[in-house]
């Protein structure tokens, strides 16, 4: 009985001096990751809300930011534009206008984006077709979600005999564009 007392208080040990510690330093690696992946985030989209369009280089800039973490992540772009459209009985005759509007929204995704942004075609970095330019008064947002199991969370889930899901980081962010790209 005593012996297994001892080995009982052996295990204690080993769990507080060695994996307690251990899950603690991966809690706070994936909670610096989270700091980086939302820094780089809020600078990609108030920079694009700012210029009013997204070039190569700045996508780039913001993939390389997140990736510096050591963890992958899926983004995902949505761009919303707003427009308004005159009602008429008659679109041929312009005295039918009722004198309203009608509010359409569309939404462009990734899909829509990264073809402008990274054409099929050898054109510069800087080329101006390679803009993917939005208008004032536009919506643009960006969600970030690690596709990878972080070290903290598989030491989590070792220790608590747990299957946690993938995503610990989610950053979802976005604002009404400023201004419009030149």
């Amino acid at each position: 009985m005593n012996t297994l007392i001892k080995l009982f208080a052996v295990l204690i040990a080993l769990l507080l001096l060695y994996l307690y510690p251990l899950s603690a330093a991966f809690d706070q690696q994936d909670d610096i990751s989270e700091l980086i992946a939302l820094r780089a985030t809020t600078s990609f989209v108030d920079a694009v809300r700012n210029k009013g369009g997204i070039t190569p280089v700045m996508y780039n800039d913001f993939m390389a930011a997140l990736e510096a973490t050591g963890n992958s992540f899926v983004v995902e772009m949505e761009h919303g534009s707003k427009t308004y459209v005159p009602v008429y009985d008659d679109p041929t005759r312009p005295e039918t206008f009722h004198g309203t509007y009608e509010i359409h929204f569309d939404a462009y995704y990734n899909a829509q984006i990264l073809p402008v942004l990274f054409p099929d075609n050898t054109l510069a970095k800087d080329d101006s077709s390679r803009r993917y330019r939005m208008r004032e008064g536009d919506s643009f947002s960006v969600t970030v979600r690690n596709t990878n199991r972080t070290a903290g969370t598989l030491i989590f889930d070792m220790l608590n005999n747990t299957i946690s899901p993938n995503e610990k980081i989610v950053i979802p962010y976005g604002r009404m564009v400023r201004h419009a790209m030149d």
